[in-house]
């Protein structure tokens, strides 16, 4: 009897009965906007951002509306601007580009390697085209950050660091998100911690907060936040900051609280989930599992492996295959931009040169959620369909 897998690839666990209570709490106040709080309250907001400063071991944290709004805020607060080239992977999503462009910037692709990491070999080779990295660590993979911000340091490129894939990861011990510059992170419905959209900007330096807090929208309210610079420092930029407006509301905050406590005990649920799915997935022909490196802490909310150089038609067919068992997966080697994958090349407003090596790869990346609300069995059985569709696809020649 052939085996179909029933499960719901975008359903997620529900908020914890904690973030239900606070944000019943913020909707029976009335009081959503983060700036609406009593005198000596701090509010939702500045609660969520002096808890994950202190969690992530960073001086200074601000709340915003996504992600994506977080990154153009770190590259305003950087002061680029049009014309400028920022550096960032290849392999990565829309957003990352998107808010280079947002600026006026122009994005300069960088390869990626086998590992999906980005290829330091060609970012030292680019290393003079600009002054900023936008670095993804993108679907949680991190590459060796020791050597990555060797080539930085030694060419004084700063470094923004997009960790919408890991929250809760870390390389050799030290947290995504400490070791560049900036920091940004995501609580879209599809990250670590669920607040439908939203995101989390973080850094230890004084002055870059403090414009990205104007930038937010504090209006001349910053002194109302619990994890931002002291006044002084506003002091030298609020008269040349401008506002884009993009704050997080006490709603969406109520609701993170408790999650991001209970990112530690999540992260280990999906990286067991992870470890079934990889399990099962080793020794099948025609197909290359991604090794993870011992130095790398991940949270397995997502798997990729490699079809190398198979045909777009048998990738095709193996994504047909595994779909009607009812396995979902994504390919980031098609030519046309599907749901939330597209590539480089896709891109047309950066301008972009073809890389072979990272063609090759982009060409072979497989990429599935695992959210969960799935059990191990489930992910057992989901590694099986897939292992005998490529099997079945590779042998058939």
């Amino acid at each position: 009897m052939t085996e179909i897998f029933t499960g719901n690839f975008t359903q997620q666990e529900p908020i914890p009965q904690e973030g239900i209570d606070a944000a019943m709490a913020v909707l029976q106040s009335g009081r959503l906007h983060r700036y609406n709080v009593a005198e000596g309250e701090l509010g939702e907001v500045s609660l969520l951002e002096q808890e994950f400063a202190a969690q992530l071991g960073v001086n200074y944290c601000l709340a915003v509306a996504s992600g994506g709004y977080a990154m153009g805020a770190a590259l305003r607060a950087m002061e680029v601007g049009p014309g400028d080239k920022v550096l960032t992977n290849a392999f990565t999503l829309a957003p990352v580009p998107g808010a280079i462009a947002s600026v006026g910037a122009v994005p300069v692709f960088v390869g990626v390697t086998e590992e999906l990491v980005i290829d330091l070999e060609d970012l030292a080779a680019k290393a003079d085209q600009a002054d900023v990295l936008m670095l993804s660590h993108m679907r949680g993979h991190l590459c060796d950050m020791d050597a990555l911000m060797e080539i930085c340091v030694a060419n004084k490129i700063r470094v923004i660091e997009d960790c919408a894939h890991t929250m809760g990861a870390s390389w050799r011990g030290k947290a995504s998100g400490l070791w560049g510059d900036m920091a940004c992170y995501s609580t879209q419905t599809y990250k670590h911690a669920n607040s439908g959209e939203g995101g989390l900007l973080v850094s230890d330096d004084p002055e870059l907060m403090a414009r990205a807090t104007i930038l937010s929208g504090s209006y001349m309210l910053y002194e109302r936040h619990g994890a931002v610079p002291p006044a002084e420092v506003f002091e030298k930029i609020k008269y040349t900051t401008p506002n884009v407006s993009g704050r997080m509301d006490h709603l969406r905050a109520a609701i993170l609280r408790p999650q991001l406590r209970a990112l530690p005990e999540q992260a280990e649920r999906w990286n067991a989930r992870y470890k079934v799915v990889e399990k099962g997935l080793r020794e099948t022909p025609g197909l290359t599992v991604v090794e993870r490196p011992d130095e790398e802490y991940f949270v397995g909310s997502s798997i990729q492996f490699l079809l190398l150089d198979w045909t777009a038609d048998k990738v095709n067919d193996v994504l047909d295959r595994c779909k009607a068992r009812g396995v979902e997966l994504k390919w980031f080697g098609g030519r046309e931009p599907v749901a939330f994958t597209s590539r480089y090349d896709s891109w047309r407003y950066a301008p972009s040169e073809p890389m072979k090596r990272t063609d090759r790869v982009l060409d072979g990346i497989i990429d599935m959620r695992i959210p969960l609300t799935f059990s191990e069995e489930d992910c057992a059985l989901i590694a099986r369909i897939i292992k005998a569709e490529v099997s079945a696809v590779f042998q058939a020649g």
